[in-house]
């Protein structure tokens, strides 16, 4: 590690040919493959080795999404291809390399030791997930993403490949158009010559591996962990794609953690209370003509999680969001209780079969779990692993009830990139995992995983062939430090403490939970712009931390304004392009309108586009709508395909 000298700065100057930023499942795999490609000198840097989506979220039985690979269901790559872009907005080419290498990145997997479930005769069963109409999903249970993290963390600490833990991304250094490496701040690096900890990369590829805009929001269910990198690659020139596109869903708030799976099938008692936890009454039917249609909806949440305008219909599952969303507007908090049935299914502690449909009978039968008299008996039968997991975040669903609310959770935008995961706007900067915006406006659940394995394989591959090495920094990326030297010193001297700033973020995240959700209103969209672009264009006088701890925080808010601004800007330019309610959220024209009332509109035009959005100096933020790159004709000639790999 050497040094570079400025304005009496000792600043750390760490050189690399490829920096994976990020240590989830897409970033480890990312260097893992860049290594078995023949790239050793790659390095990892991560603002915590313990913290991200992949390590610290799951579901229900969390899902990994790929190419049927048992009994005698037909399947191809093709196919895959075409299920992945149905929902919308998805490049061909990019649902083809997701499709093409979902076997291949599934049984490195398998070969790294995650246990994913094999029957007797050496096949991986499946089963039907969201948005699909196959079985192509399968699971090692609520911790999948975990499971895969660790094994692939096994893999890379064999290799050697270093680790720069506590190192946040504040700068992305460019030079024409081509990204040359970035700036950090570690607490770790905290020196009299060096007080913020600050540390240059110079890197020939950046593989930017940094998950979602998680801390946006202020309903999340995005591990705390977990805040948000994409404002220093929008602040880069890097271009987002489909921002607009999010999924939201019931989740816990104690714990967080997403309510599908089991967590519904078994029909638990969906309460609100008053702040104090008084005045409980059961509120659904409110949202329901029949009890039999409540019964139905709550029991089709497990596998229908994400909110849907489409699913707000008369009997839709998407009503039981609405109806919690709508107790929440009251100041009521909403909990579910698996201690008692819903009234209408209860027939003194025991289920009322003949009020449920034949679709939930038969799942609870077949699961062993139909004659059980209540929720938690029905849950501890069908996957005692959800109770343990709570337990474990000291809640226990045998004596406590659950609160919840509907929140963010993945977005299916992000940065925009071509087929080889590479920016289109900035080269040499490669977005995989969630920051990529490879996913439509509908995706098979679990697709999502598979793309941390696909996307990070593919860019590799691209990598790989360009030999790329780093670069001493330039002049304009020292003069990059020299500005953040100046604006660094000048935000600290104040009495602004961390709580403080943590408190400011709160409020930002309401904002954006508040006009931006599940829910969006043209005119509240337009309030927050303007209130996001004073907040940028003051941030420096409005930030004077006490300590560089406050220091630390204070650049994630810059961040997340960042990129609040621009997902903000996204979304009205979508509505302003007669953009309609579609994937998971609702275009209302209202500002408080009688939700259960709505009739949504869903949008029948914009599915056949990509949207891409750019943010320019001085924060002006632009889109423009690519039409979908259709899927491929791809070269299918053994010999023709063979003598090309022969030749590169």
């Amino acid at each position: 590690m050497n040094a570079i000298s400025i304005q009496n700065f000792e600043i750390p100057h760490i050189m690399a040919s490829v920096a994976v930023v990020g240590s989830g499942a897409a970033g480890y795999n990312a260097a893992d493959s860049l290594y078995s490609l023949g790239v050793t000198d790659v390095i990892i840097v991560t603002e915590g080795r313990m913290m991200g989506t992949s390590r610290n979220t799951g579901s229900d039985k969390q899902t990994y999404y790929k190419l049927n690979l048992s009994g005698g269901v037909r399947d191809s790559v093709y196919d895959m291809a075409k299920a992945l872009m149905r929902g919308g907005s998805m490049h061909g080419d990019i649902a083809l390399t997701d499709a093409a290498l979902s076997a291949r990145g599934f049984f490195k997997l398998v070969g790294l030791g995650v246990p994913f479930p094999m029957n007797e005769y050496g096949e991986y069963v499946g089963y039907k997930t969201d948005h699909d109409e196959t079985t192509r999903a399968t699971s090692c249970g609520p911790l999948t993403s975990k499971y895969m993290t660790e094994a692939l963390e096994k893999a890379i600490t064999a290799k050697n490949i270093p680790i720069y833990d506590r190192h946040r991304v504040i700068k992305i250094l460019t030079e024409n158009g081509i990204c040359k490496g970035f700036l950090t701040i570690s607490p770790e690096l905290r020196t009299e010559k060096n007080p913020h900890g600050l540390c240059i990369f110079s890197a020939g590829a950046v593989v930017y591996a940094v998950g979602g805009p998680s801390a946006i929001y202020a309903d999340t269910v995005y591990p705390p962990s977990q805040t948000c990198s994409l404002g220093a690659a929008f602040m880069a020139g890097a271009a987002g794609a489909n921002l607009t596109e999010s999924q939201y869903g019931l989740a816990s708030v104690k714990f967080r953690w997403n309510l599908s799976g089991t967590y519904q099938q078994v029909l638990p008692r969906y309460i609100s209370t008053d702040e104090n936890g008084g005045d409980e009454k059961e509120f659904l039917m409110d949202a329901f003509e029949t009890e039999e249609e409540m019964l139905h909806a709550i029991f089709s949440k497990g596998y229908e999680w994400p909110f849907d305008p489409k699913k707000t219909v008369a009997g839709g599952s998407s009503r039981v969001d609405l109806a919690v969303f709508r107790e929440k507007q009251k100041g009521r908090r909403v909990f579910l209780d698996y201690t008692k049935n819903p009234s209408p299914a209860d027939d003194n502690g025991k289920l009322k079969l003949e009020k449920l449909s034949e679709k939930t009978r038969e799942y609870l039968a077949n699961s062993g779990a139909l004659n059980l008299a209540t929720p938690i008996e029905r849950l501890a039968k069908m996957n005692t692993p959800a109770i343990k997991l709570y337990a474990s975040h000291g809640i226990d669903l045998y004596t406590e009830k659950l609160e919840i609310a509907v929140c963010a959770q993945h977005c299916n935008g992000g940065l925009a990139v071509n087929n080889n995961r590479e920016s289109t706007t900035l080269q040499n900067f490669y977005a995989v995992g969630e920051c990529a915006g490879t996913f439509g406006v509908y995706r098979p659940g679990g697709s999502a995983l598979n793309s941390t394995q696909t996307g990070s394989l593919f860019a590799a591959i691209d990598i790989a062939g360009e030999r790329v090495s780093a670069e001493i920094p330039s002049e304009n990326s020292l003069e990059e430090l020299r500005r953040m030297t100046v604006m660094l010193g000048a935000m600290t001297g104040g009495d602004m403490t961390r709580d403080e700033v943590l408190a400011k973020r709160l409020a930002m995240g309401r904002r954006m939970s508040d006009s931006a959700a599940f829910l969006r209103n043209a005119l509240k969209i337009e309030k927050a712009i303007g209130e996001c672009k004073s907040e940028i264009f003051r941030f420096t006088d409005a930030y004077r931390v006490c300590d560089e701890d406050a220091l630390h925080d204070a650049l994630i808010n810059l961040d997340i304004l960042e990129t609040q601004l621009v997902y903000l800007c996204a979304i009205r330019d979508y509505i302003m392009d007669d953009g309609q309610s579609r994937g998971s959220y609702l275009i209302i024209e209202e500002k408080n309108p009688d939700l259960l009332a709505l009739q949504a509109e869903i949008d029948t035009v914009h599915a056949s586009y990509v949207q891409n959005t750019i943010l320019s100096a001085p924060l002006m933020v632009t889109s423009f709508f690519e039409p979908v790159r259709p899927l491929p004709a791809s070269e299918q000639w053994f010999e023709t395909v063979w003598n090309a790999a022969n030749r590169r």
